[in-house]
């Protein structure tokens, strides 16, 4: 099963990607995930790609492209979360399963209002060392602070302020949203209300697996 999570930043896909991955055993792939390891890492690449990130902005295509077709290759089942994210990024990434000799089973969009955005970013808390994540209404740590896998400090990470926030939001409407309508065409896309309950968008999300032959 080959699945892109289409949404904002805080639409949930990140969760659902989880989720799923460890019901069904499909390697999650995240791109935020992939761009905050060449941070850590401290590479060349890392320190452009933070220049962007805490900007709010999208990285370029370029290094988009390259990381995600180094991961996906050679892989039989993903959850690619986080890209594609324009339509370049879209068009690039049709000739990486071109010539692969796969195909996309389904994109799946993650429906979510601003503002809520706003709110599920500001108290996000995230682990630097296994990458769990927390929120500080809707997903406490045992002990506060503390990352309940393996110990260490949480952190907010610098791009999850209001400003910042609200900036992705709009970078992602104007430049990602409208490849909604280009999978609607393929018809490869389905919706789900990310506006709901964790549990109650799985149960939409797993409702979509199935319908699409899994």
């Amino acid at each position: 099963m080959k699945l892109v999570f289409l949404g904002p930043p805080g639409s949930g896909k990140g969760t659902q990607a989880v989720k799923l991955a460890a019901e069904k055993g499909y390697p999650h792939i995240s791109l935020g995930d992939l761009l905050r390891k060449e941070m850590h890492d401290g590479t060349e690449i890392g320190s452009r790609i933070k220049e962007f990130m805490n900007a709010g902005k999208l990285v370029p295509d370029e290094i988009t492209i390259e990381i995600t077709k180094n991961t996906i290759t050679g892989k039989n089942d993903w959850i690619l979360d986080g890209f594609p994210r324009s339509f370049v990024q879209a068009e690039a990434f049709d000739q990486m399963l071109k010539e692969s000799k796969v195909e996309l089973d389904k994109v799946i969009y993650f429906d979510v209002p601003e503002d809520l955005v706003v709110e599920r970013l500001c108290g996000r808390r995230s682990c630097k060392e296994c990458g769990a994540v927390y929120h500080i209404k809707y997903n406490l740590p045992k002990k506060e602070g503390i990352c309940d896998r393996c110990g260490k400090k949480l952190y907010q990470r610098g791009d999850d302020n209001e400003s910042a926030i609200r900036t992705r939001f709009k970078v992602y409407a104007e430049q990602t949203k409208p490849l909604v309508e280009r999978y609607q065409q393929a018809g490869k896309m389905a919706t789900v209300d990310a506006g709901r309950s964790i549990d109650e968008i799985y149960k939409q999300l797993l409702s979509i697996i199935k319908d699409a032959g899994n």
